[in-house]
């Protein structure tokens, strides 16, 4: 039952995704006009829902909870099943904003499209750094004493997020909802770093101390 779970929460997992991929193509990516600032708030609101379950999952509170519901070897998949859920529910009841605010076409495109393949091969190259097997569900996390210098996170401590914020922040064709999309998340990234690297302190201690010399920018390296 339990690996009747897993698996189910890991195709969960893929069509969140995937729902996430058409969204930003054939709904974010529309530039004819919306209405107006309601469909902001409600689309703020959506998206802090998304936002909102992973700040408290991240809760030692919360997984001490869940636990005791569904016992230890489906915490992780319990969060995959959640979080799957509220993205698709994000991506349908999504209000249109409408506008376009730039477009770049023909040669003038081929940097932004740049940007976004970094962005992607950036996201890549962290995942491989962490355990898919726990990112999608069909593991639980592992208490390790070993911390993840390699590859990207030899630059930033999050790059993670930084391919997630070249991608979104790539798009040569900008419109409204993907701006809005783009920099709402964003804001959210930046926010729970700090409670994310406390709670990596907690577990790591001195040597994540240490890590935090040695590679000082979170996000994007002289910047942030």
């Amino acid at each position: 039952m339990k690996q009747f779970v897993r698996t189910a929460g890991l195709a969960l997992f893929m069509g969140s995704l995937a729902m996430l991929g058409w969204w930003w193509v054939a709904v974010a990516g529309n530039s004819a006009p919306g209405g107006g600032w309601p469909p902001v708030v409600i689309d703020i609101l959506l998206f802090s829902a998304f936002a909102l379950h992973h700040s408290l999952m991240a809760r030692p509170r919360a997984g001490m909870l869940v636990e005791r519901l569904v016992g230890p070897d489906l915490v992780r998949t319990s969060y995959v099943w959640a979080a799957s859920l509220l993205l698709i529910a994000m991506c349908v009841l999504w209000q249109p904003v409408g506008a376009t605010l730039y477009s770049v076409t023909g040669i003038w495109a081929v940097p932004f499209a740049a940007v976004q393949v970094a962005g992607a091969i950036v996201g890549l190259l962290a995942v491989q750094r962490i355990s898919v097997r726990e990112l999608a569900g069909l593991a639980e996390p592992r208490q390790s004493d070993a911390l993840e210098y390699g590859g990207p996170y030899a630059f930033v401590r999050h790059p993670l997020y930084l391919g997630w914020v070249l991608f979104f922040f790539g798009a040569a064709h900008m419109t409204g909802d993907r701006m809005l999309f783009a920099i709402v998340s964003t804001c959210y990234l930046i926010a729970a770093m700090p409670f994310e690297e406390r709670g990596l302190q907690r577990q790591f201690g001195q040597h994540y101390l240490e890590y935090r010399r040695a590679v000082r920018w979170r996000l994007i390296p002289y910047i942030h």
